[in-house]
């Protein structure tokens, strides 16, 4: 890696000494999110001078030095970052519904995005997280970043979504998921939203080896797997 003062191609990530393996987490999450075939961009662990290991992640909006259009779920829905939490995953459908070239194809992908925070302990998706690229003049969601498992990490959280679902963040059924989120907000068929929960679910043994492989520590890989576990049971 090279620094420069502008037009960067990745981002870097060290330690964060209030979140332990920071790094170590995020690119394991997103390792586990690309296996279920959701875009990612490059991105890895880079083991820096003094033995630590520093998340690396390559910068979707840039194609060499000419920047990608990219708006996050703030601008399009006129929240900030002051309100990022506060607005339900409700508002980002009809954002998608406005401002997406093809809003069923989008859809689908919201809900797989929302069941993999729910499953992997992602409760730190807010609307900055969350953002549109324009692409060949095609309006669609950007690739996964940003994408972590906070909840094994942040002993105060009590959330298990950053943004609510039917006036809610936490305790949430496989009915809030499927027949509430996908059938009454996204229009998805019940069908369909059943058989992309269930493959999602079928990646669990895998996701569970992968943490088992990962960087993180013996700590966090117990707490990983253990809420990986009970999720998953809730939605079966």
């Amino acid at each position: 890696f090279k620094q420069v003062e502008n037009s960067g191609q990745y981002i870097l990530k060290p330690q964060v000494i209030s979140y332990k393996q920071l790094p170590e987490n995020e690119d394991l999450t997103m390792r586990l999110v690309s296996m279920t075939g959701m875009k990612l961009p490059w991105h890895g662990l880079v083991k820096c001078s003094d033995g630590s290991l520093s998340y690396a992640i390559k910068r979707f909006d840039r194609v060499g030095k000419e920047k990608i259009p990219m708006e996050d779920f703030t601008q399009l829905i006129g929240a900030s970052r002051d309100t990022k939490y506060d607005v339900p995953i409700e508002k980002v459908a009809e954002a998608i519904e406005d401002f997406c070239t093809f809003p069923m194809v989008e859809y689908l992908k919201l809900y797989k995005l929302i069941l993999l925070a729910f499953l992997l302990g992602n409760e730190d998706l807010h609307l900055k997280n969350l953002s549109v690229v324009t692409v060949n003049e095609k309006v669609q969601l950007s690739p996964v970043y940003d994408f972590v498992n906070s909840t094994i990490i942040n002993p105060h959280g009590d959330d298990e979504l950053a943004l609510s679902l039917g006036d809610k963040k936490k305790g949430f059924t496989r009915k809030d998921f499927v027949d509430d989120f996908a059938g009454k907000t996204l229009f998805l068929g019940k069908k369909l939203a059943e058989k992309e929960l269930s493959q999602l679910l079928a990646f669990v043994p895998q996701w569970k080896q992968m943490i088992d492989k990962s960087f993180l520590s013996t700590e966090l890989k117990i707490k990983y797997i253990h809420l990986l576990a009970d999720r998953a049971k809730r939605l079966s």
